[in-house]
This record gives C-alpha cells, sequence and structure tokens, in this order.
C-alpha cells in the first residue's frame, strides 16, 4: 500500500508541475507584445551572394510561375488546364471532382497578385541594395 501512495503523489506532482508548466508561457504569452524586430546587416559577401544569386533566382522563379498560372490548357498547373480538367469531369459525371478543381483554379488565380507583390518587392529591394557591377578597371 505504501508504494501505492508515493505513486499516486509522484503522479498528483508531477501533473501538477506538467499543468503549470504548460499555462504559465500562456500566461505570459497573452500579457507581453511583441519585441520589434531588428534591421538584418548583411557583410559585403553575404550582400553580393544575395544580389547576385538569390534575388535572380527568386525573380526567375516567380516569373515562371506567372507563366505557368497563366499558360494555357495544354501547360500543366494552369488555371486553363485546371478548368479543362474540370470540364472533362463534369463531362463524365463526376461533379465532386470538377468542383475540386475549379476551386483549385480560382485559388490558383488568387496567387497572381501575391506573385506580383513579391516581384515589386524583389525589384524594390534590388534597385535600393544591390549595385549593378562595377566595370574592370583598364590600363
Amino acid at each position: 500500500m505504501r508504494g501505492t501512495t508515493w505513486t499516486r503523489l509522484a503522479l498528483a506532482g508531477c501533473g501538477s508541475a506538467a499543468c503549470l508548466l504548460v499555462a504559465a508561457p500562456l500566461a505570459s504569452a497573452q500579457t507581453t507584445s511583441p519585441a520589434p524586430v531588428a534591421p538584418i546587416t548583411l557583410s559585403p559577401e553575404e550582400s553580393q551572394q544575395v544580389c547576385g544569386d538569390w534575388v535572380p533566382k527568386l525573380q526567375k522563379r516567380a516569373e515562371n510561375l506567372q507563366k505557368r498560372i497563366n499558360g494555357g490548357p495544354e501547360v500543366a498547373g494552369s488555371v486553363a488546364n485546371l478548368k479543362a480538367r474540370a470540364q472533362d469531369q463534369r463531362a463524365a459525371g463526376h461533379n465532386d471532382r470538377a468542383t475540386k478543381l475549379d476551386e483549385r483554379a480560382t485559388k490558383r488565380q488568387g496567387k497572381v497578385g501575391e506573385l506580383n507583390a513579391a516581384k515589386q518587392k524583389l525589384d524594390a529591394f534590388a534597385s535600393a541594395h544591390c549595385k549593378p557591377a562595377a566595370p574592370a578597371p583598364t590600363k
């Protein structure tokens, strides 16, 4: 009987401690405001890598995604392709699948605005922080 009492007390203590560990961060999270975000500083090498590698890759990726979304019915993943597939499913009597494809097409069309905003941010970053390469000195 003695082991059972100690086991119960240990379980009750662990349960209380677990409740306190869970409840304490939740209570403190409600009363604090988010910390301000500090600016990011880059070394010249990191800046060169961002401007030379990452920004062009991200710009190309956004451009390719926009081409795919706006592509014709023959382009896999385009809005037109999804709508054509929905028509085929509807013609075959699969209305649930056609509805899902139409919803995907609508959602994908909504991504164009996000892509345009991302491209504008990338262009603004590139124009503000990426300087064109200096010409090599001539002898």
